[in-house]
């Protein structure tokens, strides 16, 4: 059976299309129409990555995706009629690794999906257990610590900070973040690094220990380096 997918959307329409479009691709779905079923099913730990709307009954999405967050790193990538640039940046402050407005192409929901879990597994397989000033990042498990206490981070702040640990003290440039954590070229006006570097400072500086700091290099990218 290949990876199985929760599909999330109110829409049965849209879910019988999508899970026949997903299956001939080789994926195995499930699909669940409110918010309080996706959000159990979400955080049950039976799939390899969710598609999830916004406007549903019982629970919205954002709320679902908070509470997969709580309990997972389990992928999820949004799929929502609500397309504006403030529903994209909240979606994905909150933790979702992609974005898809409204209509769109199977194919691409596809293709998307597909990087998604390539991040994954590519972390998982080929990364070493990398530390720097009491951060500690095990690929094996996906774990974060800092000064021994677990970090929540979602996949791609995961991602983004091993590329940052992973070349420690150097400047690591936004194009080379996002094609290698996020798996995708850096679109021009593309702030979702931005964000996520926003999320991972906040998370390294929440605990009572010191640990690093991610500085910004005007112009250029970022570097991890030691506080002072």
């Amino acid at each position: 059976m290949g990876q199985h997918i929760l599909i999330v959307d109110d829409d049965t329409e849209l879910c019988d299309m999508v899970s026949d479009y997903l299956t001939l691709e080789g994926f195995a779905t499930t699909c669940v129409n409110d918010g309080e079923q996706g959000a159990q099913m979400g955080c049950s730990g039976h799939f390899d990555a969710v598609v999830l709307d916004v406007m549903l009954p019982k629970m919205n999405g954002f709320d679902v995706l908070r509470q997969v967050r709580a309990r997972s790193r389990l992928p999820v990538l949004m799929l929502t009629a609500r397309g504006e640039e403030i529903d994209r940046i909240v979606g994905l402050e909150m933790g979702a690794d992609d974005y898809l407005p409204k209509p769109f192409s199977p194919r691409e929901l596809t293709a998307r999906l597909r990087a998604i879990l390539r991040r994954m597994d590519r972390s998982a397989d080929n990364q070493q257990e990398c530390t720097f000033a009491g951060l500690c990042l095990q690929p094996g498990s996906r774990q974060a610590t800092l000064n021994g206490m677990a970090l929540e981070l979602t996949s791609s702040e995961y991602n983004i900070l091993y590329t940052l640990i992973s070349r420690a003290a150097e400047v690591v440039t936004k194009e080379l973040i996002s094609s290698e954590a996020l798996g995708k070229p850096l679109a021009r006006y593309d702030r979702s690094i931005d964000m996520h570097i926003s999320h991972l400072r906040r998370k390294l500086s929440s605990g009572s220990s010191q640990g690093p700091t991610i500085e910004t290099i005007r112009g250029i990218g970022y570097q991890l380096i030691e506080a002072k």
